[in-house]
């Protein structure tokens, strides 16, 4: 159950959140939350005695469990269940012997950590919905300031066109929110009850055990699957991919934010802090340590959700090795997705921005950044070859003779044949050249659930 993440790099890589969620003594506390839900499912149905739910129900408290020695002893018998079934009997044992009879009545050792797996999804998927409704509300207000900030829109990180700065926090924003979507997806349709006995069948229930079932399913407030799901693992293959989604998306912002922390660039930062992106030897850094922690979570949650997808080739009806493959990935998998969220709502909610910055870098290739809404203009005039071979030219003796392309444009008499002072002028201004910017901009922020 636990995580691939030692306790001295846990912090950085993972959520508060998460890190409770994911925690060892949780996961055990949902393995014994199954094994009370059973035996008050299976009283109910009366395969087991009133009397015996009770005393089990008591002793599922995960304090009073030896966590190294349960480790110790699942080296042996392959699984945790399996000692922890044991010492559970042993603990009912010591109140009453005959309840102790009854517990783990007609379930496997699968069917109590898959559904405590799925008890722990639940709860993460929750923390995630939580800091998902965090980032997106903060980036929409961002995006609303600015979106009549003028920015440096780039490819192939090369000087573009320009752009409103709130069209990149919108996008950013409807990004998560169709994780959010995900998510919520997940939740309804990815959790399930697992009940099935050895094979599962639930013969040793009889007739009783789809009754049972259903009864758990309620107890523990878990859909209940059409049939018992061993070895299709389908389910968690489907979160694997969500998570691993929804890091990428946070890898993705967080390419973005470090690339403009740059000290070339300069153009937003993540919020400061006392000792925070500092250095162990260079006093005035400011190293984008969240963005770090989010591309670091984007690095390996692919990896983790591969292992999740290549444990869904199991054997026959229950399987050895790509069942236990999951074990420790699943809540890594967790784990280091929580972690590059947090980063990324902590950006969200306290972004600096230096429009005077966004300004002056566009302004930097002195008009060239214009290049594209001039070519537009001539080419209504004189065609689109010859307009873009004039402007092509213009930028070129702009660069080398160190000029602006405004100048170099109002020099050339083919130019100013086609475009005035006052309509070069306007060409040259960059806010001027957005195009449908602002209606993406309210489509993308209408797109977001309220």
């Amino acid at each position: 159950m636990s995580a691939a993440l030692s306790p001295l790099l846990a912090p950085m890589l993972s959520s508060v959140a998460m890190r409770a969620i994911c925690d060892d003594a949780a996961g055990l506390q949902h393995m014994l939350d199954f094994e009370a839900a059973l035996a008050r499912a299976e009283a109910a149905a009366g395969i087991i005695p009133d009397g015996a739910a009770e005393p089990i129900a008591r002793a599922c408290n995960a304090e009073a469990f030896d966590l190294a020695a349960l480790a110790k002893a699942a080296t042996r018998s392959g699984n945790l269940a399996i000692p922890l079934v044991k010492a559970l009997t042993a603990a009912v044992a010591s109140t009453d012997a005959e309840a102790a009879r009854y517990v783990h009545w007609g379930a496997t050792s699968q069917d109590v950590i898959d559904t405590a797996a799925m008890l722990t999804l639940r709860k993460a998927i929750d923390a995630l919905l939580a800091d998902l409704d965090r980032a997106i509300a903060g980036f929409a207000s961002l995006a609303r300031q600015h979106r009549d900030t003028a920015t440096v829109g780039r490819t192939w990180l090369q000087h573009a066109l320009p752009m409103p700065f709130g069209l990149k926090l919108a996008g950013y924003a409807a990004a998560l929110n169709r994780s959010r979507g995900r998510l919520r997806r997940l939740r309804q349709e990815a959790l399930a009850l697992q009940l099935g006995g050895a094979v599962g069948t639930l013969a040793a229930l009889g007739e009783h055990g789809w009754r049972v079932a259903e009864t758990l399913a309620s107890e523990l407030e878990l859909p209940l699957p059409e049939a018992p799901w061993h070895t299709h693992r389908d389910r968690f293959a489907d979160a694997a991919s969500v998570l691993a989604i929804i890091a990428g998306t946070c890898g993705k912002i967080a390419r973005d934010v470090s690339l403009m922390m740059q000290t070339d660039v300069g153009e937003a930062f993540e919020p400061a802090g006392e000792g925070r992106g500092g250095s162990s030897t260079m006093p005035h850094k400011r190293n984008p340590v969240a963005a770090a922690t989010a591309l670091a979570a984007a690095t390996m949650a692919p990896n983790l959700a591969a292992t999740i997808f290549s444990a869904q080739v199991q054997d026959h009806e229950r399987s050895a090795g790509a069942w236990h493959a999951e074990w420790p990935t699943l809540p890594s998998l967790l784990l280091v997705t929580s972690g590059g969220l947090a980063a990324i709502v902590d950006i969200a909610e306290g972004l600096e921005v230096d429009v005077a910055r966004m300004r002056a870098n566009l302004d930097s290739t002195h008009g060239l950044i214009m290049a594209e809404a001039v070519t537009v203009a001539l080419a209504g005039k004189i065609g689109r070859s010859e307009a873009h071979h004039l402007v092509e030219a213009a930028c070129k003796k702009a660069v080398a003779e160190r000029k602006d392309l405004r100048e170099v444009l109002a020099g050339d008499p083919r130019v100013t044949a086609q475009l005035d002072a006052r309509k070069l002028a306007d060409l040259l201004e960059p806010m001027a050249y957005q195009g449908a910017s602002q209606a993406l901009i309210d489509r993308l922020l209408a797109s977001l659930d309220t």
